[in-house]
């Protein structure tokens, strides 16, 4: 197809001329984020920080309705704490941002750093260390157990190659900290919290996910066992969104949590580690955007209704903006996931077209256009976002008020479904080592401008588990064993591995990833 023959977009390039492109500018036609004058660093403008508010919110709440309450923990982590776990500093040294002065002073017109520290303070990339310290002081008897503890913070991990919300130096996150009396106790937790993120990934994100446990390569460093829940974005990559770790008695024994047991014992506890970041926003992104820009999941739309007045003369604005503000209340008066109806009236002196493309760009899930007409009909044209611009409808107000929430479930259900259906289409099972290879080989560039091909998909592949057999075909291919899954369905029946000729427990997914 020409450039001439393609249909008008609002993004360009689109996902397909140039997928990396694409994402950076749905990001700024949507106003979610910009680069910072800090390398690596991003700003979150409102519309962005809005969606991550909306995930706090609802994590926060699915949190203490499991037994979680928040706390804060240092920023700063001494670079000795860090070094009693010794896998632990040798998973994020590369990545730690580390303060060693504590003042500044003028010199020559320049500021120059004095006042070297006795030691070196991390900037947190993690909590464990820190929050292990705490915990040690917290907890004598076993009647101090179970903590559940959780906290939103900022993080630093000083990456080379970054990307908007999907790696960048600086980030915000949650992570939840927990410490128990016994193994058992800590692996139900482990697991509890998995299920809880998949369920905010499919109830509220609309992104379908496979909960595995990660591969020993992948494991976060210090753990005993990784969990995580994977997604197929656009591009057909895998996203890690979230993950769980159950980290056995490795950092209460670095720490020193230790407790006296009902039977008078001292023992150290075991302890469990879970987060989620921003990514999850471009998760959102990857999953629904289109080439007119951002898809806002109902569940966590800024705005989950906006209305735009469309007033050609200026004696028909009072009447018109005073039947947008009306419905806008009665809209509000209704609730949808536990919560009123979002609903926003575009007053701005501006085209109602131009207001119109501004909020699909931004990804509203209903856009409801009325004019002097509309009031004579007591009714509104409505927009849905999971659908095609120009595709409208006229609709009464009555109906429209009494119906909204069936409305923005049916628009949640369908990017779920919607989903769920792409990440089914490109994943493909394999029992070959020749057809694996040849599915992850690279496809040709369509042009020489194009340095993202849209990637093969997922695979469901049998696998011995050798540390090194995932080393070399990462090397050969840039794929990695994303997860093994937990659901049979998924991950079937006992098998031979492809590569090996050896027994393998079940398929695994490989996928090229972010």
């Amino acid at each position: 197809m020409s450039n001439a023959a393609k249909p008008q977009t609002a993004i360009t390039p689109t996902r397909a001329d140039n997928y990396q492109d694409w994402y950076q500018e749905v990001i700024k036609a949507a106003d979610l984020a910009e680069n910072s004058d800090v390398r690596g660093c991003m700003v979150i403008k409102p519309w962005g920080y809005a969606l991550w508010e909306n995930v706090q919110r609802v994590l926060d709440g699915m949190f203490k309705a499991t037994g979680h309450v928040n706390a804060y923990f240092p920023l700063f982590i001494p670079v000795s704490y860090l070094e009693k776990e010794a896998a632990h500093v040798e998973g994020f040294a590369k990545e730690c941002a580390v303060v060693t002065h504590h003042r500044l002073e003028a010199r020559d017109g320049k500021l120059v750093p004095v006042g070297e520290l006795e030691e070196p303070l991390v900037v947190r990339p993690t909590s464990e260390t820190i929050i292990g310290a705490s915990f040690a002081k917290w907890v004598q008897s076993y009647r101090d157990l179970p903590l559940l503890i959780n906290q939103w913070a900022n993080v630093v991990r000083w990456e080379m190659r970054t990307r908007l919300f999907l790696r960048t130096a600086e980030f915000l996150w949650q992570e939840g900290h927990t410490a128990h009396a016994t193994s058992e106790e800590a692996v139900e937790e482990t697991m509890k919290m998995l299920g809880v993120y998949a369920e905010f990934a499919e109830k509220w994100m609309a992104m379908p996910v496979i909960q595995g446990e990660k591969t020993a390569g992948e494991r976060f460093p210090g753990a005993v066992t990784t969990y995580c829940i994977e997604a197929m974005m656009q591009d057909r990559k895998a996203l890690q969104a979230g993950t769980s770790h159950f980290l056995g008695q490795n950092f209460a024994k670095a720490s020193d949590i230790k407790f006296q047991s009902d039977k008078g014992q001292v023992e150290h506890a075991w302890t469990t580690s879970w987060g989620v970041s921003t990514r999850l926003i471009g998760g959102m992104i990857m999953t629904h955007a289109d080439d007119d820009g951002m898809v806002c999941p109902p569940r966590l739309a800024p705005e989950q209704v906006v209305i735009i007045p469309v007033v050609q003369k200026p004696e028909d604005r009072d009447r018109v903006m005073a039947y947008c503000k009306a419905l806008e209340a009665e809209l509000e008066a209704q609730t949808f996931a536990g919560t009123p109806v979002r609903v926003h009236v575009d007053g701005r002196d501006m085209r109602g077209g131009d207001k119109a493309w501004q909020w699909i760009k931004k990804g509203a899930p209903i856009r409801l256009e009325i004019g002097p007409r509309d009031l004579e009909k007591d009714a509104a044209f409505m927009g849905r976002r999971d659908k095609g611009p120009k595709e409208k409808a006229g609709i009464g107000r009555a109906e429209l008020v009494s119906t909204i929430a069936t409305i923005l479930q049916d628009i949640q259900d369908a990017l779920y479904n919607r989903a769920l259906a792409y990440r089914t289409q490109f994943t493909r099972t394999i029992d070959t080592k020749e057809e694996f290879y040849a599915f992850f080989a690279d496809p040709p560039k369509k042009k020489e401008s194009d340095p993202t091909p849209i990637h093969a998909g997922f695979v469901l592949a049998h696998f011995n588990g050798d540390p090194a057999l995932e080393a070399k075909i990462k090397d050969d291919l840039k794929v990695t064993v994303r997860c093994i899954p937990i659901d049979k369905a998924i991950g079937g029946e006992p098998g031979t591995c492809p590569f090996t000729g050896q027994p393998s427990k079940q398929r695994v997914v490989w996928a090229k990833s972010y």
